[in-house]
């Protein structure tokens, strides 16, 4: 049997509440021992940017046409510069699917964007702002596209779809839901030693996911591929009593030495000379006892009070 005695754990994970959104995230996590903020921080990164699971286009057919170096009739862009809008759409595919189809029919002089897309209520347009193309006169314009979910990168000739009509144009995909990652390792005490490491993480999503659960995602995946290394019985962690954040307030408090309460120098010399140390020490004292200490008058006790309280 094995424990990790003496290696400080972490214990904290806070996410910024103030300016935590869909598609941003900042958290605190610690403490962790020397170099351990790195190694952990690292991971998560990099599992983050490979791991997460995200839906993209990968694959387009457009009405008419055989090969993306073509044009069509009364459409500004080409279909190459097409392609590569569609490619930045962002979308989320939920339910059971691992393949859905989306559509574009359009007809009107004007731009054609992300929200113009036609979809079953298991896919959600992230962009709908995005641009697509512009028609600049009169014309129809129908576009089919296939969405599948995946992870990473895949490049266009990765995708399978030899099965689909020769018109269907692969396209390389980015699945990742992660747009954004940053990290870095500030100093943290773990009681009067400083030489421990919090990790600080910020991230951005296209909002298929959200930074907490993404982050969630992230350790689930590296927990799991650690798993096969672990070659004996892990002993259960005791359960550590919870104590309200009022009663830890307290108790913190009353830990506390008598020199940090910015005492008048009279005054804490008597506490000294009454070998009193601590608040804990000092509330124990009934106002008759502390009045009783040599050179302890009324006017130092009315400043204790009014400082403890």
């Amino acid at each position: 049997m094995f424990t990790a005695q003496g290696i400080v754990k972490p214990k904290r994970l806070e996410f910024d509440k103030k300016n935590k959104s869909e598609y941003y995230g900042k958290l605190s996590a610690g403490p962790f021992e020397r170099g351990y903020g790195v190694t952990i921080g690292n991971s998560l990164r990099r599992m983050l940017l490979s791991s997460i699971e995200g839906a993209a286009i990968v694959a387009v057919k457009f009405e008419g046409i055989f090969h993306e170096f073509s044009s069509i009739p009364g459409v500004v862009e080409d279909v190459t510069e097409i392609i590569l809008n569609l490619k930045q759409v962002n979308l989320k595919l939920t339910g059971d699917a691992d393949s859905k189809r989306v559509y574009i029919k359009a007809s009107d002089v004007g731009t054609v964007c992300a929200k113009d897309i036609t979809a079953d209520p298991d896919i959600e347009v992230l962009n709908p702002d995005l641009p697509i193309l512009t028609i600049d006169q009169s014309t129809e314009v129908e576009i089919e596209m296939i969405v599948r979910k995946g992870r990473g990168y895949v490049p266009a000739d990765r995708h399978n779809i030899e099965n689909e009509s020769v018109q269907m144009i692969p396209v390389d995909a980015s699945f990742s839901p992660i747009e954004k990652i940053t990290y870095h390792i500030e100093n943290t005490r773990v009681g009067q030693s400083t030489d421990y490491d919090s990790l600080v993480m910020e991230l951005w999503t296209n909002g298929g996911i959200t930074p907490e659960d993404a982050v969630a995602h992230a350790a689930k995946i590296v927990k799991d591929h650690m798993q096969i290394f672990i070659n004996f019985d892990e002993e259960p962690e005791p359960v550590q009593p919870q104590v309200d954040e009022k009663k830890q307030k307290v108790l913190t408090n009353m830990a506390k030495c008598v020199e940090e309460l910015e005492l008048s120098v009279r005054s804490y010399n008597c506490l000294k000379n009454a070998n009193i140390q601590t608040i804990a020490e000092l509330v124990q004292k009934t106002d008759g006892e502390m009045l009783k200490t040599r050179n302890f008058g009324r006017k130092s006790l009315n400043e204790i009070k009014e400082i403890l309280e």
